[in-house]
């Protein structure tokens, strides 16, 4: 929620540029999120999709009306700031431009993209050694009142029931490892390569839904067929380009939405170009051996991972820190069998 006095006026915005700046500013300030905003205006009877939010702040026009007034309002301005918010919102539409009040101007963050620092490096803890348990004891069996066996037999008879039991706990566990998401192989990046994109943590591979044009990614069962299909293009300065080939829009790219900065941000496939370096990753191998793949969008140094760190299917991808202790921001670029002509 906006805390008094440190709220940004709307009244020092001179143009339409500076006037998002401010939107963003009042975001950080808040200290919500994409989805807490969302949830905060459903609950006040206002329609604000945490989509809708992103692309209003990756703007450089004045917002609509009822959806700036939602905006501030979710931000947990007052009547009479989302008055003043209004009201310089009209002018500039109107006029295009404005005296304003501040005794600077607003800087954006897009003009201090370019000398943002590299987060410091994160040190991952060392995964915990897993214990394999022991055999199971297996009583020798006693004297037969009837007959009595010899030493030796009794012996062999008991290794190899022991032997067999182990065996089968090992089997055991051996099919169970195969069933956790994080026990599968994992695959790094080859240039050309067509791919599914799969979540370490989850499981799940990125997908768009089928009845949605907007190319937000979520994460979908592996065995489903996914949308788009991704491969990976190398870049300048060891980057790389997460290149897409839709059945019905062609060839695209993913990227950070309108090359947002902040946390949360959704991941959205479009036309290749539109973002600059929002649709340009890093990508980091994790591990000794490589327990996954961090990445990383250029713009911000940010990492790519589910929203709320979830493991459900139908999680939407956003970025988000690195700093997840139980590595839930972990892909594996896993090869999926090229078409056959004719196929």
């Amino acid at each position: 929620m906006v805390v008094d006095g440190r709220a940004p006026d709307p009244r020092e915005a001179r143009s339409a540029p500076e006037f998002i700046a401010l939107l963003r500013l009042l975001k950080d300030v808040s200290g919500l999120t994409f989805r807490e905003l969302s949830q905060r205006a459903e609950v006040v009877g206002d329609v604000l999709p945490r989509s809708t939010i992103a692309n209003m702040l990756g703007r450089t026009s004045v917002p609509r009306e009822e959806l700036l007034a939602a905006f501030v309002r979710a931000c947990g301005c007052g009547p009479e700031q989302v008055a003043d918010w209004l009201a310089v919102r009209k002018e500039l539409a109107v006029r295009g431009e404005r005296a304003g009040t501040a005794q600077a101007s607003v800087t954006a963050p897009e003009a201090t993209a370019g000398h943002s620092s590299e987060p410091p490096a994160v040190l991952l803890p060392e995964p915990p050694a897993v214990l394999l348990p022991g055999p199971p004891t297996v009583p020798l069996p006693g004297p037969s009142p009837a007959r009595r066996r010899r030493p030796g037999t009794v012996v062999v008879a008991a290794v190899a029931l022991v032997v067999l039991a182990a065996a089968a706990v090992t089997v055991t566990l051996l099919l169970r490892d195969d069933d956790r998401p994080e026990s599968r192989r994992v695959t790094g990046p080859v240039a050309g390569r067509a791919v599914q994109i799969r979540s370490v943590h989850s499981g799940f591979c990125l997908s768009e839904k089928r009845d949605s044009d907007s190319g937000e990614l979520y994460q979908v069962p592996c065995e489903q067929e996914t949308i788009p299909r991704f491969s990976l293009g190398p870049l300048a300065g060891d980057a790389w380009r997460i290149v897409t080939d839709h059945p019905v829009h062609l060839k695209g790219c993913t990227g950070v939405w309108n090359g947002i900065r902040d946390a949360e941000a959704p991941l959205q496939d479009q036309e290749c170009g539109k973002r600059g370096d929002a649709e340009e990753f890093l990508i980091e191998p994790v591990g000794r051996p490589v327990e996954g793949y961090r990445i990383r969008p250029v713009h911000t140094r940010l990492c790519v991972g589910a929203e709320g760190n979830s493991k459900e299917r139908g999680a939407e991808l956003v970025q988000t820190g690195c700093d997840r202790a139980d590595r839930g921001n972990l892909f594996s670029f896993d090869p999926v069998a090229a078409e056959t002509a004719g196929g």
